[in-house]
């Protein structure tokens, strides 16, 4: 049984404060940085994600991206899980937090990634069975359509229904639960807008399963 740590309420707020700090921190940015000089910000999309990164800088960068992305989200989670006491509520707030912090990091003039990797951890940890169905759905658009962006944003409209329908199979969840990953879900697709234009005007490139050869 866990117990409730012994934690005031602004420490707690303070540790849901450390989620944005923590999210702002911009791996995709400083991996390019240290492997090349480079700034991921002017490379292919601009984007600091795993996708871009991977695109630009190489699959073995791009991978340590997204690993470090997904932790952050999901390091985030714990963390706040453990001073409160596995509050749903506080984990959910920690959780916003820390994708807030990635999509709009205070280190880089608040224009950061697409949260996606950082979602994944935040609901890793909060609800992996819901995730782990995300991921098949987003597995499923990317090997039928070949679309990363697309893939993202088909796993994060999803995502909702599935914390609702999973978290606790029979019982509604708490509603904080739920509004939350409706907000997560909502800025993982806004911030994918350009993305959705693209893939309307057939503009949108695809993913490559093998690396072109120059």
């Amino acid at each position: 049984m866990i117990q409730e740590m012994p934690v005031s309420m602004p420490v707690l707020w303070m540790v849901v404060a450390a989620g944005y700090v923590l999210g702002s921190i911009p791996f995709g940015y400083l991996l390019v940085r240290m492997q090349s000089g480079g700034d991921i910000r002017f490379m292919g999309s601009g984007n600091i994600g795993a996708t871009n990164v991977a695109r630009t800088a190489g699959w073995a960068v791009g991978v340590a991206t997204l690993i470090l992305d997904t932790a952050k989200g999901y390091f985030a989670v714990w963390l706040i899980g453990h001073f409160s006491g596995e509050s749903i509520r506080f984990m959910t707030y920690a959780g916003l937090a820390t994708i807030l912090g990635h999509i709009f990091p205070v280190w880089l003039k608040f224009s950061g990634g697409k949260g996606v990797a950082t979602a994944l951890g935040v609901f890793l940890k909060i609800c992996w069975p819901a995730v782990a169905v995300a991921m098949i759905v987003f597995a499923l658009v990317l090997v039928f359509w070949r679309y990363v962006s697309l893939a993202s944003v088909s796993a994060a409209a999803s995502l909702p229904l599935l914390v609702y329908i999973l978290y606790a199979p029979g019982h509604a969840p708490p509603a904080t639960l739920s509004t939350g990953t409706l907000l997560a879900a909502f800025m993982v697709i806004v911030k994918h807008r350009w993305n959705i234009e693209r893939l309307m005007i057939g503009t949108e490139p695809r993913f490559e399963f093998r690396r072109n050869k120059s």
